[in-house]
């Protein structure tokens, strides 16, 4: 116990798994932890009268329970026997070999196959903050700088399974990106410049990170830094895999902040059991594949060329079937080469894993063929830079059995033929039976005793029994070892040299196939960049080939991806949507065009349930599907390339925060109008409907007018139940009605979901309501109010004070300057604080202040 405490006080933060005998052994406060976390029996112990908490399991189990502890957030550390218990007479001598944090993890039962797992760090300064994201499992280190909001968005996209933050600034990462992140926090002394520009540059054996592209990025390089340093302190040294560190270049990519992520349900949903646009368009067949998908769908491209370049090996995969299928099918052959010479690198990798890798080096082969022979300029350059690896397949295949096992030390891992040293030790350990029986025929021949006998026991070892009869013909070399009532036993130089030769044989064996292995394992370091370029390669290849078979199953088209600012789709459909209809059904598609000249911003009316919302998302998930290089679900698409998509869908508390339903949208409309730019997308579903009815349709009225008067025009999605809006067409010439058409039957509404120009005039709330199966009483009874509130608010007065709110050529020449009412603007200008005025906030001031001066003109004539 004592020298389990002294190893725990160096990892306090961590659970500590104590190597006892047979068992992993856990004491204490971890105890109580892991059996809960694992479910194992949690039992007590008096050491000197202490009352010890224990829970342990067989170490041969440890792939088993250490994947349940990282995923519970645990930081595991694995402390080992670090000498053979039979060479030392005082107690073994243990230490920590490995630190496994949810961050850092090599385990295959702990990593997911198509999904990275990435270990972050986030520094603060008082300009921007700094990330870094680095996956040891695959070497993939990436590195951005950027405001808060940008952070937050690369913490949605790329989901990190650890966040390292400086313990300074544990409260600022909580204010910022709430608490439901693994964190773990590191002294202050990591996050500086010097060392971190030191580490990082030790690492790469450079003098200068300028070669990466990264050294403007102050934060970044220290962020990039403090993940380094973390992975020395967690027992990862051999880092040869790592050998390059990318900038994520925001301006190269679709700026989507993290609202828009959420509201599109891109990789994940609140909702449960939703389907996500990932599992629809997920083709890919292999982990690099898979990976690959998700940062392509969390930065799409701005580049019209590599759009372009995208497209073209989609059409012709599409129009090359054979081909198409004959590459999957390759694909699928390969292994997580990414993964697996990551192993090699960090020296973790097993026999059955080298064949792994073996095999699937020798899948790229007809990969490459197909791609060079191919009419598509982009699918020859993939298959020009694919390495064939000749000499490592070869190498792997003369040294390592083709059904090696996973673990070494369980032997027949090296081929035969490969050491002759191995063969002869082999011959030995599992021949000896006929060696054994050449020397028995041989002696009795000798000898003329016909009953000789070789056998062995633990005491006398190999031996050779006489009967009594024939003791006479002994020869004189043979040494008597034993006396038995009817026989004698007796040893021979030569069977004493048989005996050392076998029972060393097979320790021998273990030890030097453990050192060919090693010797192969720290030979294949010089392909860890050959083959993560072919896996990275690779995965661009299953995501076009997967783009093609989902264009092939759903029928989607390819898209025109143009630099004009215009937006058309033609029956265009709801990936999602679509394949969750009920057989038979059929999705009604839907037509919709926005331009900066004269349909800037399209007004959608529509009952609720009727389908608002679903050309919104859709509008933006076909941006978003042809930016990524995939064919779209449309029967035509033109899009002028949009650089921004802001969306604002679905009303969400934020409790924990302190924010309600109406604090969220304002924050998150507010986000939209401070950056929106002139090739931005803005889709916004029912603004304003998360306060009182008159405050709701001024705040989105005058959304809607700021957008409209906006320099940069961007193109809008406006989807509202205030009908009220329908007006601003007659005023702003770029303001569009459409609505989601239904058809009245006599009791009953039928939703056709289509969208047709003009406004709507009703909500058909009640017919939801209905449908819903409310109670009959309170149906009949929300009629007769809907129908007395319709008497007695007429709407006709509150568009006519709208109208008179916009109008720009308002007169206030009825005004005195003595009058009470400038005076009464004028204090409220005065307090109104400027530096913290959103320009929502500032938009609705100003209404407000043109409704007062309204009502005074009104009063006066």
């Amino acid at each position: 116990m004592k020298q389990y405490n002294q190893i725990k006080a160096k990892y306090p933060d961590a659970l500590l798994l104590f190597r006892v005998g047979d068992f992993y052994e856990t004491f204490g406060d971890d105890a109580v932890k892991a059996a809960k976390i694992l479910g194992i029996v949690l039992t007590h112990r008096n050491n000197g009268g202490d009352k010890t908490e224990l829970a342990g399991f067989p170490h041969h189990s440890l792939n088993t329970y250490l994947p349940k502890l990282v995923k519970a957030g645990c930081r595991v550390a694995i402390c080992d026997q670090l000498e053979d218990p039979k060479q030392t007479k005082t107690i073994v001598k243990r230490g920590v070999t490995e630190l496994v944090t949810p961050g850092v993890a090599l385990n295959d039962d702990i990593l997911t196959a198509k999904s990275n797992n990435f270990l972050c760090a986030v520094h603060f300064s008082k300009k921007q903050l700094g990330i870094a994201f680095l996956d040891v499992s695959t070497g993939e280190y990436l590195t951005a700088q950027g405001n808060e909001e940008h952070i937050d968005k690369l913490l949605q996209n790329f989901n990190p399974s650890e966040i390292l933050i400086s313990k300074k600034f544990k409260q600022d990462f909580f204010a910022n990106f709430g608490n439901h992140h693994h964190t773990f926090f590191l002294e202050d002394w990591i996050f500086q410049e010097d060392y971190a520009n030191e580490t990082l540059n030790n690492h790469f054996k450079t003098s200068s990170l300028k070669g990466f592209g990264i050294d403007h990025l102050q934060e970044g390089i220290i962020a990039s830094g403090a993940v380094l340093h973390y992975l020395s302190e967690t027992q990862h040294h051999q880092l040869q895999h790592i050998s390059v560190i990318n900038r994520i270049a925001a301006e190269e990519h679709v700026w989507m902040d993290r609202f828009t992520i959420r509201n599109l349900e891109l990789y994940h949903s609140t909702a449960n059991n939703a389907v996500t646009l990932l599992d629809v368009i997920d083709k890919t067949t292999s982990p690099m594949g898979g990976r690959t998908l998700k940062r392509w769908l969390a930065l799409p491209l701005k580049n019209i060329v590599r759009i372009k370049q995208r497209h073209e090996v989609v059409n012709y995969l599409m129009l090359h079937e054979d081909k198409l299928q004959k590459t999957r099918q390759h694909i699928k052959q390969i292994s997580d080469i990414e993964r697996l010479i990551s192993k090699v690198a960090t020296g973790k990798i097993n026999p059955r894993e080298v064949i792994y890798l073996k095999n699937s080096l020798e899948a790229i082969a007809p990969i490459k063929s197909l791609a060079e022979k191919s009419d598509n300029e982009s699918l020859k350059t993939i298959g020009s830079s694919l390495h064939l690896c000749d000499a490592l397949r070869n190498k792997i295949k003369e040294m390592i059995n083709e059904d090696a096992p996973v673990n070494i030390n369980k032997g027949n891992a090296i081929a035969k033929g490969y050491s002759e040293e191995l063969d002869e030790l082999r011959d030995l350990a599992f021949s000896g039976k006929d060696y054994l029986d050449k020397m028995l025929e041989r002696e009795t021949e000798r000898t003329g005793i016909p009953s000789l006998k070789i056998a062995s026991n633990n005491v006398f070892g190999y031996y050779i029994e006489v009967r009594n009869t024939h003791r006479d013909k002994v020869p004189e070399e043979w040494i008597r070892k034993q006396t038995l009532v009817n026989a004698e036993r007796y040893i021979t130089e030569e069977l004493k040299e048989y005996e050392a030769k076998i029972l060393g044989a097979e320790e021998k064996i273990g030890q030097l196939e453990q050192q060919l292995f090693t010797q192969l394992v720290v030979w294949m370091h010089e392909y860890i960049q050959p083959v993560q370029q072919n896996a990275a390669l690779i995965g661009q290849l299953d995501c076009l080939c997967g783009f093609a078979q989902l264009a092939k199953d759903n029928k989607y088209v390819q898209p025109e991806v143009n630099d004009s600012f215009d937006l058309e789709i033609k029956n265009g459909r709801h990936p999602v949507i679509e394949k969750q209809l009920p057989i038979g059904d059929v999705f009604i598609a839907n037509d919709v065009t926005l331009t900066r000249e004269d349909q800037q911003i399209i007004m959608i009316t529509g009952p609720n349930m009727s389908g608002k919302s679903a050309i919104l998302r859709q509008t933006a998930l076909i941006v978003l599907l042809a930016q990524m290089g995939s064919f779209v679900p449309a029967h035509e698409a033109k899009i002028g390339l949009i650089d921004k998509i802001f969306t604002r869908v679905g009303a969400s508390d934020n409790i924990s925060m302190g924010e309600s339903t109406f604090m969220v949208e304002m924050n998150e409309t507010a986000s939209i109008l401070n950056n929106i730019s002139e090739r931005s997308l803005v889709l916004l579903d029912e603004i304003g409907r998360g306060t009182s009815t008159y405050d709701g349709i001024s705040i989105a009225w005058a959304i809607s007018e700021y957008l409209h008067e906006h320099p940069s025009k961007a193109k809008t999605l406006f989807a509202t139940h205030y009908h009220e809006l329908n007006e601003m067409t007659e005023t702003f010439n770029r303001i569009k009605n459409y609505n989601v058409s239904v058809k009245e039957l006599k009791d009953n509404v039928l939703f056709l979901r289509k969208l047709v120009p003009g406004g709507s005039e009703h909500s058909f709330g009640i017919h939801v309501a209905k449908m819903a199966g409310m109670p009959q009483q309170v149906i009949h009874r929300a009629n007769k109010i809907l129908k007395k509130l319709e008497k007695s608010h007429s709407s006709d007065e509150l568009t006519e004070n709208l109208k008179a709110a916009q109008d720009d050529e308002m007169q206030l020449s009825f005004f005195n300057l003595d009058d009470p009412l400038l005076e009464e603007i004028k204090e409220e200008i005065i307090h109104t604080d400027i530096d913290t005025l959103t320009p929502v906030e500032a938009l609705m001031k100003l209404n407000e202040i043109k409704r007062m001066l309204v009502k005074k003109k009104r009063a006066s004539l």
